[in-house]
C-alpha cells in the first residue's frame, strides 16, 4: 500500500467511526455542535495566565472518548500535523514576557512560559474537540445542524461539497502514482519533471469526475437545494444539553481544583 493510499483511508478513519451505535452517536446532531460551540468558547475565554483551573476541561473529551468507543491513538496522530502550528504561535511568549512568576528548583517560571503552556492546552482541547465532534457525526448530519443553526445555503453546499471533492482528489492521485509506479519501478518518487503534467492531469480527472457526480445528482432530483429533513430532539439529548452547558459555566467561574484543595486540606488538618 503506498504512502498515498493509505492516508486516503486514515482519511476516512472519521467517516467509520462516525457510523458506530453508541450513547454519543445518537444523540441529536445540533446537540452536540451545540455543546462543542460552547466547550470551544470556554476553553478558549481563559486567561492566558491560567492553567490549574482549566484542568477540568479534560473531562469532557475524556468522557466522550469513552462513551463514543473511540481510539485515542488514532485521533491523537491526526492532531499531531497541528501541534507544530500551536507550538509556532506561542514560542515567543517565553521569550518576550520573562516576568518571574515562580522557581521550581533550577527552573524559573516565567508568565511568558505560563502563556505558552496554556496556549498549548487551549489549542489542544480546541482541536480534539472539533475530531470527536466528526468522529461522533456523519458529514450530512452536521450540514443538517448547521441548517438548523440557519447557517447560510451556500456555505452547507460548499462545505459537503468541499469536504466530498477532497475524496475525489485524493482517490485520483492515488491512481496516478499508482500507473506512475507501474511504469517507473525502479524510480523513487515522481520526477520533478513531470510534476506540472501530472498535476494538470490530476486536475482535469478530478474535474471529469465532479461533473459526473453532479450529473448523477440532477439525474436524482438535485436543484442547488439542500433538504434538512426530520432531526428530532429528545429528553436525553436536552439532559446532555443542560447538564454539560451547567459544567462548563461552573468550571469556567469557579477554580474548581483549587477549591478541592482546599477543601482536602481542610479535611486532613
Amino acid at each position: 500500500m503506498t504512502k498515498i493510499t493509505k492516508s486516503m483511508y486514515e482519511l476516512r478513519y472519521f467517516d467509520e467511526a462516525a457510523q458506530k451505535d453508541t450513547v454519543i452517536h445518537r444523540l441529536n446532531s445540533l446537540v452536540k455542535l451545540t455543546v462543542s460551540i460552547f466547550y470551544v468558547l470556554a476553553v478558549v475565554s481563559y486567561g492566558k495566565y491560567e492553567i490549574v483551573s482549566m484542568l477540568p476541561m479534560v473531562i469532557y473529551p475524556v468522557l466522550v472518548f469513552n462513551l463514543g468507543d473511540l481510539e485515542f491513538l488514532q485521533v491523537f496522530k491526526r492532531l499531531l500535523p497541528m501541534l507544530p502550528v500551536i507550538l509556532l504561535l506561542g514560542v515567543s511568549n517565553p521569550i518576550l514576557d520573562r516576568e518571574t512568576v515562580t522557581v521550581i528548583g533550577n527552573i524559573v517560571v516565567s508568565r511568558g512560559l505560563l502563556s505558552f503552556i496554556s496556549l498549548i492546552i487551549k489549542g489542544t482541547l480546541t482541536v480534539i474537540c472539533g475530531m470527536l465532534l466528526i468522529a461522533t457525526t456523519s458529514v450530512d448530519d452536521l450540514a443538517k445542524a448547521l441548517g438548523r443553526l440557519h447557517v447560510p445555503k451556500i456555505f452547507i453546499i460548499i462545505f459537503l461539497l468541499t469536504y466530498r471533492y477532497t475524496y475525489v482528489l485524493i482517490e485520483e492521485f492515488s491512481n496516478i502514482n499508482t500507473s506512475y509506479s507501474l511504469r517507473a519501478p525502479c524510480q523513487k518518487g515522481i520526477h520533478h519533471r513531470l510534476w506540472g503534467p501530472l498535476l494538470g492531469q490530476l486536475l482535469m480527472r478530478t474535474y471529469d469526475r465532479a461533473q459526473a457526480v453532479y450529473s448523477a445528482m440532477s439525474l436524482r432530483g438535485y436543484r442547488g437545494e439542500y433538504h434538512r429533513g426530520e432531526n428530532f430532539t429528545e429528553l436525553s439529548d436536552y439532559a446532555y444539553l443542560i447538564l454539560w452547558i451547567a459544567f462548563f459555566t461552573m468550571v469556567r467561574f469557579n477554580n474548581v481544583p483549587v477549591m478541592l484543595g482546599n477543601i482536602m486540606t481542610g479535611v486532613f488538618q
